[in-house]
């Protein structure tokens, strides 16, 4: 039974700075790309960043220089260290799993074996 699950999400101001994490169970980081979504209220689920099986790391155009993607496969856990924080980052975030090997495909198609239940970020300017 494969599980993910996130925590680290807060409300905090612009500017401010936050760390997700997913632990996942047995060896999925190891096997899986391993990707960060996110959902607002009333708009589509978007791809956030990625690690693939083969090594690549992918970011949004909208995270990047601000968001690292990373992983610790000793402890079963994905990061994504967010920060210069904006308001437009407010949303639930959910870690995802794929069976594909580019980063690049999970995030732009959303396809993913399997997936967190998500942990809200709020930011307030």
């Amino acid at each position: 039974q494969v599980q993910l699950v996130e925590s680290g999400g807060a409300s905090v101001q612009t500017g401010g700075s936050l760390r997700l994490s997913c632990a996942a169970s047995g060896y999925i980081l190891r096997r899986y790309s391993m990707g960060w979504f996110r959902q607002a209220p009333g708009k589509e689920r978007e791809g956030v960043a990625g690690i693939g099986r083969d090594g690549g790391i992918r970011y949004a155009d909208s995270v990047k220089d601000r968001f690292t993607v990373s992983k610790d496969n000793a402890k079963n856990t994905l990061y994504l260290q967010m920060n210069s924080l904006k308001p437009e980052d407010t949303a639930m975030y959910y870690c995802a799993a794929s069976g594909g090997d580019a980063a690049a495909t999970m995030l732009r198609f959303g396809i993913a074996d399997y997936w967190g239940q998500g942990t809200q970020v709020t930011v307030s300017s």
